[in-house]
């Protein structure tokens, strides 16, 4: 099969890889549909995260190929999405809702890699939620983003306890921050702030429940946040950057005993101590437990009460993935879906 391999920063090809087969008996083989470029891809293609030869992709929807002889909730045939981290879904920790903390947990990319045309994945009962039937062909990229961004997303805005009542601020708006704009007007936010520099994607913003829009960052940004909400800040903040800057802007921009949602990958970020001590802030966040999600959000898509999908605004052949990474790297694509 065919399969992306970065061999170093900057350094992204298409390469002949072994077939997938089952090794253990919880295993699953998939024939992938459709996989992706996330935005965290980009911190080993910038060189900030270490990578040498390693497989690339964590994002993934397909039909199975095959299972092993333990594998009891998925069957061949069957069309499935899955998690980016593997899970048995039995264990306590997931039983408590943090499947990305699983005690198998294992993370997709590195060495099971999705940007390719097939995957092993292990504990498939755990990891993969099937679909009602073999989706129609449009709502596939909105199943794709189930697998990562828009539970990721939907994690954040539920960690800030996004609801009813509440104003929801989302510092960040690629795919996970846009996602999370869906998942707090679903989960019935009253006001939904947006930081964002972007025409393309403030309309995106809109278009998904934004109420307001702001474009100053920094120091400048939460005092935007302040003036809109009475000078009280927001009651739920989303971080979905993973820089310093945007750490500390999402801090100042939650109110007195509100509630952060912290989602970016924070390889830049030191946070000072007594900045979030004297905050007086919830705080949770991190991998985001998306199998914990999956069953209510694929059901959301298949009756076509949320569209993710829109979130994907380049489409390209697997084998130009070195292309799908260099628009993203520079701006020129959202997030890009990649066909194997």
């Amino acid at each position: 099969m065919r399969g992306v391999v970065m061999h170093a920063p900057g350094d992204v090809r298409v390469e002949d890889r072994e077939d997938p087969q089952i090794i253990d008996p919880t295993d699953a083989v998939i024939q992938l549909s459709a996989t992706c470029v996330c935005g965290s891809d980009l911190w080993p293609y910038r060189g900030i995260e270490p990578v040498d030869h390693t497989l690339m992709g964590h994002e993934y929807v397909g039909i199975v190929e095959q299972v092993g002889d333990a594998v009891r909730t998925v069957r061949v045939g069957d069309f499935v999405v899955g998690s980016f981290v593997i899970s048995d879904n039995t264990c306590e920790i997931c039983r408590a809702g943090f499947q990305s903390r699983c005690v198998h947990a294992q993370l997709v990319g590195g060495t099971i890699g999705t940007q390719a045309q097939k995957a092993r994945i292990p504990y498939a009962d755990g990891t993969l939620v099937a679909t009602p039937g073999h989706p129609d062909p449009d709502l596939v990229p909105s199943l794709l983003a189930a697998s990562d961004v828009l539970g990721t997303g939907w994690f954040a805005a539920d960690a800030a306890q996004a609801g009813p009542g509440r104003t929801v601020a989302v510092v960040g708006d690629g795919a996970v921050g846009l996602m999370a704009v869906l998942a707090a007007q679903q989960l019935g936010a009253e006001r939904i702030i947006v930081f964002s520099r972007h025409e393309d994607r403030q309309a995106l913003a809109r278009s998904y429940g934004a109420t307001d829009i702001v474009t100053e960052r920094g120091d400048e940004g939460v005092a935007a946040v302040k003036e809109l909400t009475g000078g009280l800040g927001a009651h739920s903040v989303v971080e979905a950057v993973g820089t310093q800057e945007a750490f500390m802007q999402a801090v100042g921009a939650t109110r007195g005993g509100g509630h952060l949602g912290y989602v970016g990958v924070g390889y830049e970020v030191s946070i000072p101590g007594m900045a979030l001590f004297s905050a007086g802030i919830h705080t949770l966040g991190g991998p985001a437990p998306v199998r914990r999600y999956l069953p209510d959000l694929v059901q959301r898509i298949w009756d076509r009460t949320i569209d993710p999908g829109r979130v994907f605004d380049l489409t390209l052949p697997l084998e130009q993935a070195a292309e799908a990474y260099e628009a993203m790297d520079q701006r020129r694509a959202t997030k890009v879906l990649l066909t194997p």
